[in-house]
């Protein structure tokens, strides 16, 4: 269980300093939900974007959500599951987009759960979260 929860710490927070990293790096292509397109500047095209990320949760985490599902309360290591996969899933959509000299509107995330245990329906394995959006190419 220690090298579990050693192995699966050290792998979180190298996904998260990864994950800083490409944000900050990806600051100039917004990506927001607005439906209306502004009009301001020409546009030169439209592109549908997105970007998925699985996350799988380690066995320490595994053992851990279990013990609270039996007390409940919040499972605060599905949280930083879903934040992950989300955060990686809106990365991976940016990426996706050609030209930075633009705006992805329209945003949506959906996640789901996979990789489900057959002996326990509750049980988590994987969480995936899809984030897709239109691209507006915009004259520079």
């Amino acid at each position: 269980l220690i090298s579990a929860y050693a192995i699966g710490t050290f792998v979180e927070k190298r996904h998260y300093k990864s994950i800083k990293k490409r944000e900050i790096e990806m600051l100039d292509l917004p990506a927001v939900n607005i439906k209306k397109v502004p009009r301001e500047k020409k546009i030169l095209g439209i592109q549908m974007v997105s970007g998925s990320a699985v996350i799988s949760l380690d066995y320490f985490k595994r053992v851990l959500a279990s013990l609270r599902m039996l007390i409940g309360g919040r499972v605060r290591t599905y949280e930083s599951l879903i934040d992950r996969a989300r955060r990686e899933a809106v990365l991976r959509m940016k990426q996706a987009c050609k030209s930075k000299n633009g705006l992805i509107i329209n945003v949506r995330i959906e996640t789901s759960s996979i990789g489900k245990s057959a002996n326990d329906k509750n049980q988590v394995g994987s969480i995936e979260a899809l984030a897709y959006g239109t691209a507006i190419y915009f004259d520079r």
